[in-house]
């Protein structure tokens, strides 16, 4: 099982990457609820994108962030130097069992016990 990092998402709305959106779209796959802040957060959001966003944030299963997320990451990021948001999506996929699809690798591949795959 697979949950998705939010620049993954961001990407697979290009045209240039549009080879990623059978792997967003897939209603077996997963998302971090601060994917939602991640993605729609940007200044300037062409409304396409929104458009397209809302779609594949309906289809993916929609991870929340509680309590034993945040005492994971508050774990990640103890021994690791991660972003916030990074910490709270490494969380998820390791309390989740799930394998994280980004682009970041770097971000992510000195968690231990978490697999981290790159599609682009």
């Amino acid at each position: 099982m697979k949950i998705i990092d939010s620049n993954i998402i961001i990407y697979s709305a290009n045209p240039d990457f549009s080879y990623l959106r059978p792997l967003v779209m897939d209603a077996t796959n997963f998302v971090s609820a601060i994917s939602l802040v991640e993605t729609f957060g940007f200044q300037n959001l062409h409304p396409v994108d929104e458009k397209y966003f809302e779609s594949v944030f309906k289809i993916l299963q929609i991870i929340e962030v509680d309590r034993t997320v945040l005492v994971k990451a508050i774990e990640v990021r103890q021994k690791q130097k991660i972003k916030l948001g990074d910490s709270l999506v490494a969380a998820t996929a390791l309390l989740h069992n799930l394998e994280l699809y980004t682009r970041n690798i770097s971000d992510f591949q000195k968690i231990p016990g978490l697999t981290v795959v790159n599609p682009i």
